[in-house]
């Protein structure tokens, strides 16, 4: 499994490495000490997973993460417990307290040796993102990592884009033509002007004015499709 190591402290980072090499399945690919850096390495490398300090010069590993398209896998290592709950909250693997004890450490490999082999081989997808893929999701205070599958829906609001999971609807700093330059269309459809819906949360479909349709999600919430992104629709769906 391809890994890469992000603190700000090099020897933090060399001893954390040096642990590593007694769990032969990591891969230690590349250490970064600042977020620049590090997101430059994970967009080039594709890991499957990063150790991921919290508080370093220059940004977060929050804000990190936020700046990412695709995220890999992530265990927190870090000095601050203050941030454990958080951490959590946003559904990392696990949460590693330095210094970093050989038996916590073994427990938190366990974790990612446990996954499924779909959830770790996308991880190095730089291209089109899949149902089983998750994104990093940071509004405000509040973080999250989805999977794709969960999201129901974007919808365009200026700048930003509404991403609707869960009883959750965050705010991202993204547009709906970059969503849909990464989304697989066969599973994220762009309805409209202002919404990209997921497919497989579409409970009824129904002609609507002027040539459009209309789709109910499972929810209860309607959206209009386009008259021109209807016969996209059909021609995907062969209807």
């Amino acid at each position: 499994m391809k890994a890469i190591v992000i603190d700000d402290e090099r020897l933090a980072r060399k001893e954390l490495i040096q642990m590593l090499t007694a769990f032969p399945d990591i891969e230690v690919m590349a250490e970064a000490g600042d977020i620049e850096e590090a997101q430059e390495l994970i967009e080039n490398l594709g890991p499957e997973l990063i150790f991921l300090d919290i508080q370093m010069p220059g940004g977060s590993g929050f804000e990190l993460l936020s700046k990412l398209d695709h995220v890999p896998h992530v265990i927190f290592v870090t000095a601050y417990d203050e941030f454990a709950l958080r951490a959590f909250e946003v559904n990392a693997l696990d949460y590693l307290l330095k210094p970093v004890e050989n038996d916590r450490l073994a427990t938190a490999i366990q974790r990612v040796q446990s996954l499924k082999p779909s959830a770790l081989n996308n991880q190095g997808d730089k291209t089109t993102l899949l149902p089983d893929d998750q994104i990093f999701i940071k509004d405000g205070e509040k973080c999250w990592f989805v999977p794709l599958r969960e999201i129901r829906l974007f919808e365009s609001e200026g700048n930003y884009v509404r991403v609707y999971f869960k009883d959750f609807k965050p705010l991202i700093l993204r547009s709906l033509n970059q969503l849909e330059e990464r989304l697989d269309e066969m599973h994220f459809f762009r309805a409209s002007r202002k919404h990209i819906v997921n497919l497989d949360w579409v409970e009824n479909i129904e002609p609507w004015f002027s040539g459009g349709l209309k789709c109910t999600l499972r929810d209860g919430k309607e959206i209009e499709v386009s008259r021109r992104q209807s016969a996209r629709f059909r021609e995907l769906r062969s209807l």
